[in-house]
């Protein structure tokens, strides 16, 4: 396809889209959720200083297995919930169109698995520690790291954007406001739905007490 969608969806995002759709909607789909999905394996795991308590080794290993795994679901889950939600506010795309939509908005999270590499060339192991003595020595070195921080998040923040045209394009939305709200409405759903399995596990918490009393 010229030009690429991988250089048109940064800023053309909704006439990116309806060329994909047109012409091979399946075209990178489950490849972008993949590797969304080992980006976002990477970054939970640096929140959670995995590196404290595993291997190395068996830490790539689940994050190159399970990533891939974790973003097909994700992919799935996200695009039936943003289908279904979008009905209410008058979206028409069939589920394949949805999950073009949704994969190719996870561009630059794709992009930004590549600044894993010179993130592990300046901290690694620490990269995934809680006790950094290397960098905390080298200020520089934080600071460079602190800069990959924020091209991530921008890069994310923009991945989110994407989303929001892609999603109001393949939904026959005008405004990619819209889409914008129909993703907030598939988010509010699994809020919703979290909150009604946390109470019905106190209730049940509770009764179980009252019974064995």
């Amino acid at each position: 396809m010229t030009p690429s969608p991988f250089l048109t969806i940064w800023l053309s995002p909704r006439e990116t889209i309806r060329r994909i759709v047109e012409w091979n909607p399946n075209y990178c789909v489950t490849w972008l959720a993949c590797l969304a999905g080992v980006g976002q394996v990477l970054d939970r795991s640096a929140l959670r200083n995995l590196g404290d308590t595993m291997p190395l080794a068996l830490f790539f290993a689940i994050a190159f297995v399970l990533g891939p795994l974790i973003g097909v679901l994700r992919l799935w889950i996200s695009s039936c919930l943003i289908g279904w939600t979008g009905r209410w506010i008058g979206g028409t795309a069939s589920l394949q169109q949805l999950r073009v939509a949704v994969a190719w908005g996870m561009t630059p999270e794709v992009f930004a698995l590549l600044l894993f590499i010179p993130a592990w060339l300046i901290a690694g192991r620490e990269l995934f520690t809680k006790h950094t003595p290397y960098l905390d020595a080298h200020p520089g070195l934080l600071m460079m790291l602190a800069a990959i921080g924020a091209v991530e998040l921008i890069l994310g923040i923009w991945s989110y954007a994407i989303t929001c045209s892609t999603v109001a394009e393949v939904q026959g939305y005008r405004s990619a406001w819209r889409g914008l709200g129909n993703l907030v409405l598939a988010l509010a759903v699994i809020i919703a739905a979290g909150l009604v399995l946390a109470l019905g596990c106190l209730a049940l918490v509770f009764a179980l007490g009252g019974f064995k009393h």
